[in-house]
């Protein structure tokens, strides 16, 4: 049929389709994206079965990271009811990214929107088949996907990143951006590792809600967000508080004998343990300079603000005032990593294996940007290599600059510390942002003795 319009309207001798048709063609293109998302499978995935609280199973979950789930199901149901603007959900694997970005696309297609849910790799493929398929020609199967009502992109960023594709996905994101189509994304990247022209758009805070999820990973319950890296999920290291730290009142006048065991090498450069044992009375300056140390911990863990450093010998009570510190900041709700900076540096490296499923620039920007990091035992030999050397700097450089809260403990004197890394002894001495406490207390408990063995004679 042909509308009946003035001569110069811009439908002026076209055809158009009548109602009936319209209908028709409106329901095909509906069935079209329905079958292409393959939401069949995924129909079960609901917002009433989003678990926002984190996988049950889970050894440990942070209050933080179940505020994470919360915000990011609160934004889904949000969008899914007004479908403005883009929704990018970022996170880790397992997280729950795609059960929400699935939920939003089954309750748009039983209000009737024509919604195509699809993985990137996927959207990929189905062009590249475009071209050999009898049923359809590349130019439609393109313009299905980049006009769909709502477009949700599962998993962008596992895709084979060849030149056709990333120009596909350009072309297919500014399309929808131009024309403020709604758009579900989601993705285990970083915004640094997207594409520049792409992350320009998803940068636009006006049009592109960001959220991120911390949540661990709900098919590996056993695992933390940060598998294995920070200690405050191990149970001794749970049950360090400040209520029940020790302060050594009534050991002023007290003998402590420390047995120190160095290790040296003999005339024939074979290695040797060589005792020290080191007798200290415990002074009333060394408990002035302890409950210094408590009060700052206390101060730090009320109000995270600016680096706290605590030096002192072994077992003089550093680590145990980090994870109270920790421990406090996770019951209000807070998120912290308390790890060994030998730990981390090995937490980075593994991504380099093979069966790594997550990269470096992934587990590097997580800690250099988690809300409260906490790192013990920085000593002079814990950096093994330049390149973990370089990592670490580039850590706490990046966070010194972003004023986000840290916590340093080490063993090293400050003459040592200093002399070891002036960089950041020189940033530490910046009393606006850093406070320095020096723990000189003989230990909490004795070091273990070395048995003496005599060396198998040669047959």
């Amino acid at each position: 049929m042909r509308v009946d319009v003035p001569l110069g309207h811009e439908k002026f001798g076209k055809l158009e389709p009548c109602v009936c048709r319209a209908n028709e063609i409106a329901a095909n293109a509906r069935q079209r994206l329905y079958e292409m998302s393959n939401l069949e499978r995924l129909s079960h995935l609901t917002f009433e079965n989003f678990n926002r609280t984190g996988n049950p199973k889970a050894e440990f979950v942070s209050p933080q990271e179940v505020a994470s789930l919360s915000d990011a199901l609160n934004s889904a149901e949000e969008f899914a009811r007004e479908l403005k603007g883009w929704l990018l959900l970022e996170g880790a694997y397992g997280c729950g990214k795609t059960h929400l970005a699935a939920a939003i696309a089954n309750a748009c297609v039983q209000r009737g929107v024509p919604t195509l849910f699809i993985t990137v790799p996927d959207l990929l493929d189905s062009l590249r088949f475009a071209y050999n398929d009898p049923e359809t020609t590349f130019e439609r199967r393109f313009d299905d996907i980049r006009a769909a009502d709502l477009l949700v992109m599962d998993d962008f960023g596992t895709q084979n990143a060849t030149p056709w594709a990333q120009e596909k996905l350009f072309q297919i994101i500014n399309y929808r951006y131009i024309n403020k189509l709604p758009s579900v994304i989601t993705t285990n990247l970083i915004l640094d590792e997207i594409e520049s022209r792409i992350r320009s758009r998803l940068q636009d805070a006006e049009f592109v809600k960001y959220v991120r999820i911390t949540a661990p990973d709900y098919r590996r319950p056993t695992e933390t967000s940060n598998p294995g890296i920070s200690m405050l999920s191990l149970p001794h290291i749970k049950e360090m508080s400040f209520g029940n730290f020790e302060t050594r009142d009534d050991e002023v006048g007290k003998e402590v004998v420390t047995t120190i065991v160095k290790e040296k090498q003999d005339r024939y450069g074979r290695p040797v343990k060589d005792k020290e044992i080191i007798r200290e009375k415990v002074t009333p300056q060394h408990i002035k300079r302890l409950h210094e140390a408590l009060d700052a911990s206390v101060h730090f863990a009320e109000n995270p603000n600016g680096w706290l450093v605590l030096l002192g010998g072994s077992h003089s009570g550093k680590t145990h005032l980090a994870a109270a510190i920790g421990n406090y900041r996770l019951l209000l709700g807070g998120q912290a990593i308390l790890t060994e900076v030998s730990t981390l540096l090995d937490y980075l490296k593994a991504t380099f294996r093979p069966n790594s499923d997550v990269t470096f620039d992934r587990r590097a920007y997580e800690i250099r940007t988690t809300p409260l990091l906490m790192l013990d035992d920085l000593k002079e030999s814990g950096i093994s290599s330049v390149w973990a050397e370089d990592k670490l700097h580039q850590i706490l450089n990046h966070r010194y600059y972003a004023n986000l809260p840290t916590v340093i403990t080490s063993t090293l004197d400050p003459e040592s510390f200093a002399k070891s890394y002036p960089s950041l002894w020189n940033k530490l001495l910046d009393g606006s942002k850093c406070q320095i406490c020096v723990i000189d207390m003989p230990p909490y408990r004795r070091a273990a003795k070395v048995k003496k063995t005599t060396p198998k004679k040669s047959k």
